[in-house]
């Protein structure tokens, strides 16, 4: 039987995580395996997270930084500039091959669009199907959902939550705890009827039967904006 590893914690670029927000995801110590992508090697550092892996071409990192983790024990895995494919995107595949249960993403906000939007979609890759796969993006915390059992998670009465659908229509949804709900709908891909729902309990769950959704809580600061009247 193939060995698997429960958690990779997959660090990129873009702004630094606050390191109050990593903390409240409640990540495993043991079996854990970090990749860091480009920056994302000096974010996990700022983070105290030893980085098993480096991945990337390395052109956002003070390349001290990856000397010293390199000295440290950390296999650095180099890419040309000119590449088919972001830095998280291979940090994923990296994460792909030690055969996870989990990744949490950490990082990717700030910086240019199309590389925040490519990010963001990546994390559904029909590749990681089968994978319980979360991140950590800003202030906002984002899980893929997949026919199955769906997600169940936390929070207060109040607090947002949006339900994506991408890569085609998210096929009978469902969703418990939240004021507007779905009971086995379908989320046209490109629809925003799944903006801005709200968490009406402590717990809440969602699930679909086809296609694949994001399902995003925005964090603190959109709660307050959203309870000022902000769109």
């Amino acid at each position: 039987m193939a060995t698997t590893t429960p958690v990779v914690v997959v660090v990129t670029g873009g702004d630094r995580p606050d390191a109050a927000l990593v903390d409240s995801l409640d990540l495993p110590v043991d079996g854990r395996v970090v990749v860091a992508a480009d920056s994302g090697v000096a974010h996990a550092v700022a983070l105290g997270l030893t980085v098993d892996v480096a991945v990337g071409d390395f052109d956002s990192l003070d390349l001290t930084v990856l000397e010293a983790v390199e000295a440290a024990g950390t296999r650095v895995e180099r890419h040309p500039e000119e590449k088919d494919a972001t830095d998280l995107e291979l940090a994923l595949d990296v994460a792909l091959g030690l055969a996870p249960e989990r990744v949490v993403v950490l990082g990717g906000h700030g910086g240019r669009l199309d590389h925040f939007l490519a990010n963001v979609l990546v994390l559904a890759a029909p590749a990681l199907a089968g994978v319980d796969v979360e991140a950590l993006v800003g202030e906002a915390v984002v899980s893929v959902v997949r026919p199955g059992p769906g997600i169940r998670f936390g929070g207060r009465p109040g607090q947002l939550v949006t339900i994506l659908p991408v890569h085609g229509p998210a096929q009978g949804v469902r969703t418990e705890g939240l004021r507007y709900p779905l009971a086995g709908e379908d989320l046209d891909v490109g629809t925003s009827r799944g903006v801005s729902n709200e968490l009406v309990a402590d717990r809440a769950a969602v699930s679909l039967t086809g296609g694949v959704a994001l399902v995003v809580r925005p964090g603190p600061t959109a709660n307050e904006d959203h309870r000022s009247g902000a769109r």
